[in-house]
């Protein structure tokens, strides 16, 4: 996983609370989190401080306590400079029906300080980017809701920006528009030099796009981990089986070890192999049916992203 200086985000001591009283919602605590890879993933539950983090990241929201700085900049002291070189694609619809996907990337670069004329070569540039040249005159209010979430991110990128920060990108896509929408964000950081950190509920979208996710919850950093998490170059796997794991291990041990397999108990139960050559899985599969055990469990033994992610957010699984 590839980082980069200064980082995208860096949040030291976060807090942010809505409210008074009984009522009040504490929306991050304390939260303490670096995000340098080229592309970031944030998960977390509903709930969990998410939007929360990226409105701060923007200077939409004041922390309680604490400091926020986005590309190196203090978003309260310098929220001028963080939103010129800050790209945001909003999660909910927020587009003017009347108006073009042209018109409005024009207006929103202009906004952003570009002059007319770099204005419209960027937005020519974007909406071929993300494949609306050909409707880029349709006004908004008749797109397709994939044509208007390839809108709002081309209105998130249309002046250049250093990073940008997506909302739910996927959401409410279908398939095939899914299947587009994260080809584009990938480009993103692997071929146009855009630091992304992406919010999501869907590990899957995290895990092709992003070179590192962070999971919040409760307001709080619960992990950070690299998206290859799980990769084991040593091919060690767990196993597990129906009958009495030591019984199991003892009289597999000697069909493994002129393979240069060793075994281990696991925390879980469990039976670990070193390493899983293809004659040593046969050998399990072979004294499983001597024995009339069953194999429930065979996996690597080195902990995937998706056990990462679940463990953090507080999940069990089935």
């Amino acid at each position: 996983m590839s980082t980069l200086d200064p980082p995208g985000i860096a949040c030291r001591d976060v807090s942010v609370r809505f409210g008074a009283g009984t009522s009040a919602v504490q929306a991050l605590d304390r939260l303490d989190v670096t995000m340098a890879a080229g592309a970031t993933g944030l998960l977390g539950a509903n709930g969990a401080g998410k939007s929360t983090l990226l409105r701060a990241a923007l200077g939409l929201v004041r922390p309680g306590s604490g400091a926020v700085s986005v590309l190196g900049l203090d978003v309260v002291r310098e929220r001028a400079e963080v939103r010129r070189r800050v790209g945001f694609m909003p999660e909910h619809p927020c587009l003017p029906a009347d108006m073009s996907a042209q018109d409005v990337c024009v207006h929103l670069a202009r906004l952003r300080g570009l002059g007319r004329r770099d204005a419209v070569r960027r937005t020519s540039e974007v909406l071929f980017a993300v494949g609306l040249e050909e409707e880029r005159r349709r006004p908004v209010g008749s797109y397709s809701l994939g044509m208007q979430q390839r809108t709002k991110l081309a209105q998130a990128i249309v002046h250049g920006p250093d990073l940008v920060l997506l909302d739910e990108p996927t959401s409410g896509l279908d398939p095939a528009g899914r299947e587009e929408m994260l080809a584009i964000v990938r480009r993103l950081s692997t071929e146009l030099g855009i630091r992304v950190v992406a919010s999501s509920h869907v590990l899957d979208d995290i895990e092709r796009t992003c070179d590192e996710v962070v999971v919040l919850r409760s307001g709080t950093l619960a992990a950070q981990r690299p998206v290859a998490v799980g990769h084991d170059p040593s091919g060690a796997v767990e196993l597990r089986v129906t009958s009495d794991a030591a019984a199991f291990a003892a009289a597999l041990a000697p069909r493994v070890e002129a393979l240069g397999v060793r075994l281990s108990p696991t925390a879980a139960g469990g039976i670990g192999l070193s390493a899983s050559p293809d004659a040593a899985l046969d050998a399990v599969r072979d004294l499983a049916a001597e024995l009339g055990a069953g194999v429930t469990r065979l996996v690597p033994a080195a902990r995937g992203l998706e056990d990462v992610v679940v463990d953090a957010m507080g999940g069990t699984r089935g």
